[in-house]
């Protein structure tokens, strides 16, 4: 059936295949064989491989880091929770019971420094202030913010960073470099203040006590004031910058309700009705 130069081709082509097969199998034991001795490297080499162990410091150093930013965010949110319930506490003050509401937000303070604005001191030491300093500061300026609202209330003045530096000492180990506020934290905390005495301004006033509302409005564009002439230089700080558009509006907000009880003093039972607005001389 098959034809004699039909048989001459298949038989040509059958070596030729099993010289591919064993070509291919050749190659490949080949290339099995040389693998090895580029790759493999004795335990010797690698346990005294300098970059390994240059590697292996800088991952424990990170660990270590991480570790401590997370305690780091865990205790600047237990800052910030405690020092709102000072704050809140502050809040409930009236003409009658100024001195005990004080005294109790004074000890709530007290309790925050010494259990946790502690764990921090602890926590944060040499160069760390400012590696971790985006982990810590807002507990910290929730922490001034209660601080200096809670003076404010008690002797009218503002407290400086200084005394809370100062207070901060007796929390660390002398041998250690103490935690210290930074100013950029201390007028974040300053820009906040303003808007939790916005709200007491506006409580007092329906309270009736319109000399401690005026008191606070003067206080208040004090701080504005000042900042205006600080922020522009604070290049760095986009916080800083939403805050005072904040502060404006607060201010303007006890401004208003001041200058309700100037043109309406005769509905509040007051006389003393001198009250100027924000950069405008008083009315003679």
């Amino acid at each position: 059936m098959f034809s004699s130069s039909a048989f001459r081709k298949l038989s040509l082509m059958a070596p030729k295949r099993q010289h591919f097969l064993h070509s291919a199998e050749t190659s490949l034991l080949g290339a099995a064989a040389k693998n090895p001795r580029t790759l493999t490297t004795t335990a010797a080499d690698s346990d005294q491989n300098p970059m390994k162990e240059a590697f292996s410091k800088y991952a424990s150093y990170l660990n270590d880091l991480n570790d401590k930013r997370e305690r780091v965010v865990k205790a600047s949110r237990d800052i910030t929770m405690n020092s709102k319930k000072a704050i809140f506490q502050v809040h409930r003050i009236s003409k009658h019971n100024k001195e005990e509401v004080l005294d109790k937000a004074e000890k709530d303070l007290a309790a925050v420094m010494d259990r946790y604005m502690s764990r921090l001191v602890q926590e944060l030491h040499g160069t760390d202030f400012w590696k971790l300093r985006r982990a810590y500061s807002p507990g910290v300026q929730e922490y001034v913010e209660a601080a200096t609202f809670c003076n404010f209330c008690k002797t009218g003045a503002l407290l400086h960073l200084d005394e809370i530096n100062a207070s901060l000492q007796t929390l660390s180990d002398p041998s250690i470099e103490p935690l210290q506020i930074n100013l950029l934290d201390y007028l974040l905390g300053l820009a906040d203040l303003t808007g939790e005495l916005m709200r007491l301004a506006i409580g007092r006033i329906s309270d009736g006590e319109l000399e401690f509302a005026q008191k606070i409005c003067s206080f208040v564009r004090e701080i504005y004031r000042e900042l205006t002439l600080v922020s522009p230089k604070m290049d760095d700080s986009s916080d800083m910058k939403s805050k005072m558009d904040t502060m404006l509006q607060s201010v303007m907000k006890i401004e208003n309700a001041c200058l309700s009880v100037h043109v309406r003093g005769s509905e509040y039972g007051s006389e003393n009705t001198s009250f100027c607005l924000l950069g405008v001389p008083e009315i003679e």
